[in-house]
C-alpha cells in the first residue's frame, strides 16, 4: 500500500485538476460574451487569446518549475501551484471585464506546472519498462476528471456562468490540502541535481535539445501533436453551438462522453498495446488514428455523427504515453524533471499558437460571408499537422 499510495495521491491530483478545467469550459463562451458583449466569433477568438496568454505563461515558466523540482522536490512544487491556482479561480469568478480574466489567464499559466510535475514524479517511481504504462494512469486520471467536470460543469451552469469558477477553486485547494498530509518527496539525494538558470528558461531549455541524445525527431514529433490536439479545447464549446446550437450543458455531456471513453483507453488498453505492438508501432497506430478522427469530425454535420466519431477520437491518444515512454527511456534518472519541463514548454509553445490560428480558422469559416461555410476546417488543418508528424516520426526510426 505505501508503494501505491503515491500513485494514487498523483491521480487524484490529475483528476481534480482536469475537473476544474472541464468545469469551466462549457460556460467559456457565454462568460466572454457577457463581459465583451460581442457575438460568438468575437468570443471565439477571445477565447483563443486568453488560451494564448496562458500557454505563453506556462512556456516561459515550465522550464523554471521542472528544474525547481529536480533541486527541491516534486512536492514543494506540486502544492503551490495547486494553491495559487485555487486563488487564480477566485479572481476570475470575480472578473467583471476582458482584462480581469487576460490577469487571471496570466496568474494560472505560471503556476499550472501540476502535469509536468506529476509526470516527473511517475518517471521517479516507475521502472524503464512501466513509464509507458505509468504515463498511460496520467492519462486515465485526465480522462477521469474530464469525465466528471464538463458534467459538474454543466450542472453548475445553470446557476450562472461564475459557478464552476467557484467549485474549481474549492477543488484545487482541497487538492494542496490532501497532498500536504499524504505525499511523500521522490527527489532524494540520489537523484537531486544541481539548479541551473541556463536550463531554467525557455530558450536555454530548448537549447537542451542538444544534450539529450537521439531526441530532436522524437519532440518535433510531440510538438506537432500537441498543436493538432490543441484544437480540441480551443473550439469544442464553439464549434458545437455553432454547428449544433447546443446548451452549456449538451457541451458538458459531449466533453464527459469524451473523457470517459478517453479514461477507459488510457486505463485499460496502453500497457497491453505497448506490450503487444511495442512502442514505435503503438505511436504510429496513435497518429493514425488521430487523422482519421480529426477528419471526421471536421465534415460532420449532426449531433449523433458527433457522439459516434468520440469513440474513435479517444482510442487515437494511445500513441501519446507511448511517445513519451520512449523520450523518458532515454534519458537520465537526475533528468527526469528537465525532460518534462522542456516537454511542458513544447506543449505551452504548441498551445500558444494553435488557439490563435484555430480560432481565427473557426471565425472564417463559420462566418456567414466566408468562401466556404465549414466551422469544422480547424480540425482539417490538425489533421494535416498530424500527417507531418507522422513522416517525421517514420525518419525517426531511421536515425535512431
Amino acid at each position: 500500500m505505501r508503494n501505491r499510495l503515491p500513485i494514487f495521491v498523483i491521480l487524484a491530483t490529475v483528476i481534480i485538476d482536469a475537473m476544474g478545467i472541464g468545469l469551466i469550459i462549457p460556460v467559456m463562451p457565454d462568460l466572454i460574451q457577457e463581459v465583451t458583449g460581442g457575438d460568438l466569433g468575437a468570443a471565439a477568438i477571445w477565447g483563443g487569446i486568453l488560451s494564448t496568454v496562458f500557454a505563453f505563461m506556462q512556456f516561459l515558466c515550465g522550464p523554471l518549475l521542472g528544474n525547481l523540482s529536480d533541486r527541491f522536490g516534486r512536492r514543494p512544487v506540486l502544492l503551490v501551484s495547486l494553491a495559487v491556482m485555487s486563488a487564480d479561480y477566485v479572481i476570475v469568478a470575480l472578473a467583471q471585464n476582458i482584462w480581469i480574466l487576460v490577469i487571471g489567464r496570466i496568474v494560472a499559466g505560471i503556476t499550472a506546472a501540476t502535469y509536468a510535475t506529476a509526470m516527473a514524479y511517475m518517471a521517479d517511481i516507475s521502472k524503464p519498462e512501466e513509464k509507458a504504462k505509468a504515463f498511460g494512469l496520467v492519462g486515465a486520471g485526465i480522462g477521469v476528471g474530464f469525465v466528471l467536470g464538463p458534467a459538474l460543469g454543466g450542472l453548475l451552469a445553470q446557476f450562472g456562468t461564475r459557478a464552476p469558477f467557484w467549485a474549481a477553486a474549492v477543488l484545487a485547494g482541497g487538492n494542496a490540502l490532501l497532498g500536504w498530509f499524504v505525499l511523500k518527496e521522490t527527489v532524494t539525494e540520489a537523484n537531486r541535481r544541481v539548479f541551473e538558470w541556463r536550463r531554467s528558461n525557455p530558450l536555454g531549455a530548448l537549447a537542451a535539445l542538444n544534450t539529450l541524445p537521439n531526441m530532436s525527431k522524437l519532440l518535433v514529433v510531440f510538438f506537432l501533436y500537441q498543436v493538432a490536439a490543441a484544437v480540441y479545447p480551443a473550439i469544442w464549446p464553439y464549434f458545437i453551438i455553432e454547428r449544433f446550437g447546443w446548451s452549456e450543458g449538451m457541451i458538458g455531456l459531449s466533453l464527459t462522453a469524451y473523457g470517459l471513453c478517453y479514461a477507459i483507453v488510457q486505463a485499460t488498453l496502453i500497457g497491453p498495446t505497448v506490450k503487444w505492438m511495442g512502442n514505435r508501432r503503438t505511436v504510429t497506430l496513435g497518429l493514425a488514428l488521430e487523422v482519421v478522427a480529426l477528419v471526421y469530425l471536421g465534415f460532420i454535420n449532426t449531433g449523433l455523427l458527433l457522439f459516434i466519431g468520440i469513440p474513435v477520437a479517444a482510442l487515437s491518444t494511445i500513441g501519446l504515453p507511448a511517445l513519451q515512454g520512449i523520450m523518458s527511456r532515454r534519458v537520465s534518472d537526475d533528468a527526469q524533471g528537465e525532460l518534462q519541463g522542456l516537454s511542458s514548454s513544447l506543449t505551452s509553445l504548441a498551445h500558444i499558437l494553435a488557439p490563435l490560428v484555430m480560432t481565427q480558422t473557426f471565425a472564417y469559416f463559420s462566418d456567414d460571408h466566408a468562401i466556404l461555410y465549414l466551422p469544422g476546417a480547424p480540425f482539417l488543418l490538425s489533421a494535416v499537422l498530424i500527417v507531418f508528424a507522422i513522416v517525421v516520426f517514420a525518419k525517426s526510426r531511421r536515425a535512431t
